[in-house]
């Protein structure tokens, strides 16, 4: 063959009946190399949900349905089934009114509330109403330990001592009308005047005519002693 060995020859013939056995397989065998996205948009919705075969007379069902069951009421007009429905032209459209009446004169029994009358509940029974209004009393359970006994009062104070002083008298100066009183307390004869302070401890505040008015620095307070008539001698 064109001058070449028969090993040669055997070689060529070789590759060329790979090459004719490759377009053979694509061209007849393997059909049109067509990509995926093509087959989906050439198959159309047909290819994704074939129809299955049905008996004749039920509506066709496809595969893959959804079957998600509702709990609500759906009323059935016509049945799907055509052989099921009845001919209209043999309805009596009349009313049975001795069917309302039959209906109507059935006396309820069971209970003592209607069911289809909207009104109050019944009041309750005088039973459940006191062990209602009965308030729950719960024995009382002590915590802890004991409180302390409340401190003791302390007594209270004895009274201040009464101001033996007495006042018998007093005189009125006539150039600036400055008032001295005239005090005895035993044998001992004091005068003073307002703002003097006697022994130390009293303190005269005002001298009037019929008393005067005597401050105990110790015991911080005031008392009014009356004008006696007892003299000095």
């Amino acid at each position: 063959m064109f001058g070449l060995s028969k090993k040669q020859d055997q070689v060529v013939l070789g590759v060329l009946g790979v090459v004719a056995a490759y377009f053979v397989y694509t061209n007849l065998i393997a059909g049109p190399d067509i990509p995926p996205s093509s087959r989906n948009s050439a198959a159309g919705p047909a290819a994704t949900s074939p129809v299955l075969a049905t008996p004749q007379g039920a509506a066709p069902r496809r595969r893959g349905a959804s079957r998600v069951r509702s709990e609500e009421f759906h009323p059935v007009y016509l049945d799907p089934n055509p052989n099921n429905r009845r001919d209209p032209k043999t309805i009596d459209p009349t009313l049975q009114l001795d069917r309302f009446a039959k209906v109507q004169s059935v006396e309820f029994s069971g209970g003592s509330r209607n069911v289809f009358q909207f009104a109050a509940a019944p009041p309750p029974k005088p039973t459940e109403l006191a062990a209602a209004k009965e308030p729950l009393v719960k024995p009382f359970v002590k915590m802890g330990p004991n409180a302390p006994p409340p401190p003791t009062p302390l007594p209270p104070p004895p009274p201040p001592p009464p101001i033996t002083l007495k006042f018998y008298g007093y005189s009125t100066a006539k150039d600036n009308g400055k008032k001295t009183a005239y005090l005895l307390d035993g044998d001992e004869i004091f005068l003073a005047a307002e703002g003097d302070t006697l022994k130390r401890r009293y303190r005269i505040v005002r001298i009037a005519a019929n008393s005067i008015l005597i401050e105990d620095l110790d015991a911080k307070r005031q008392q009014s002693v009356p004008l006696t008539e007892e003299g000095a001698g």
